[in-house]
């Protein structure tokens, strides 16, 4: 429930934001007229995340096991793939997003065409809703907690519609720099669960070598799947299966948060370090480098489109 509130809380206030920003610029133009052709293509972007969702969730029933664990591992490796990105590129876009946004009202509204503004709503929130679907999709994969992941999604929506819309009247000041920092890196966290839990389905459909497949490697003195030092590559890193249970309480808030199973391979562990010692470490150096002005606490959307 905590990992998916924090993606519904985060990705869910980038939708909000860019919404408040179109809507107060249109409003701002006298243009509210065309008001209805946005939120049509707002509407539909949602109804596409939805049926992402819903297609991901009730679209592999009819395939084999091993079908499903590819299309699994897959799609994890592409929710990583587009969660890390969408990271970047907020930390690049997040000070011109409003000069972006405006400049692309501004063209649709000068060619005058209906879906000029409707294309204009739903890409500016279709990327929001794909990638969350995506990745709410690979933690209920991963976790198994469906309801918990589905309440905790939802709550962090309502909150990030909540503080979006009070941030567009200038009831609230969120410093959005500190916010998108601070949840940045601990999505950064919860992605290399993803791709750890993207592996090791990739290892169950033999696509990868493991410990599920002809290529294991096997402790000499026991003739089994290795574990530890004996099961390097293809074996285990560790199995504490006996002192956390799979599928307990607490095995799954450590794999829905940091990724931790109680048994995780060495393509795992080692996919799992590399990747929050890559993107981690750039995202904290690009951190770093970045200016450090005065706290500019987030303005009224309203007032800054004025």
């Amino acid at each position: 429930m905590l990992g998916a509130f924090l993606i519904g809380l985060r990705e869910g206030l980038e939708a909000a934001l860019v919404v408040g920003i179109l809507v107060s610029y249109l409003t701002k133009l006298g243009r509210r007229d065309v008001l209805p052709r946005l939120w049509l293509g707002i509407g539909l972007a949602v109804a596409l995340a939805v049926a992402v969702g819903a297609v991901l969730t009730f679209g592999a029933y009819a395939l084999t096991t091993q079908a499903q664990e590819i299309i699994g591992g897959v799609l994890s490796l592409l929710a990583v793939g587009l969660v890390t990105w969408m990271i970047f590129w907020m930390q690049k876009a997040a000070r011109n997003l409003k000069r972006t946004l405006e400049g692309e009202l501004d063209k649709a509204l000068a060619l005058g065409s209906l879906w000029g503004i409707v294309i204009v709503g739903f890409v500016s929130v279709a990327r929001e809703g794909i990638e969350t679907a995506l990745l709410l999709w690979s933690m209920v994969e991963s976790a198994g907690a469906a309801p918990q992941a589905l309440a905790g999604a939802l709550l962090g929506l309502a909150i990030s519609v909540c503080l979006g819309w009070l941030i567009a009247r200038g009831m609230v000041r969120l410093n959005l720099g500190t916010f998108f920092t601070w949840t940045g890196g601990l999505l950064i966290v919860v992605a290399a669960g993803v791709l750890a839990y993207g592996l090791h389905d990739l290892q169950e459909a033999g696509v990868l070598p493991g410990p599920f497949s002809a290529l294991a490697t096997l402790d000499p003195a026991t003739g089994a799947v290795g574990i530890g030092a004996a099961g390097f590559p293809f074996g285990y890193a560790f199995d504490v299966s006996a002192t956390v249970a799979p599928g307990g309480t607490l095995a799954t808030l450590l794999q829905a948060t940091v990724g931790f199973m109680p048994a995780m391979t060495w393509v795992q562990v080692l996919g799992w370090a590399l990747y929050l010692a890559v993107v981690g470490g750039r995202f904290l150096s690009r951190v770093q480098r970045r200016p450090r002005p005065a706290p500019q606490p987030s303005p009224s959307l309203a007032q800054g489109a004025s």
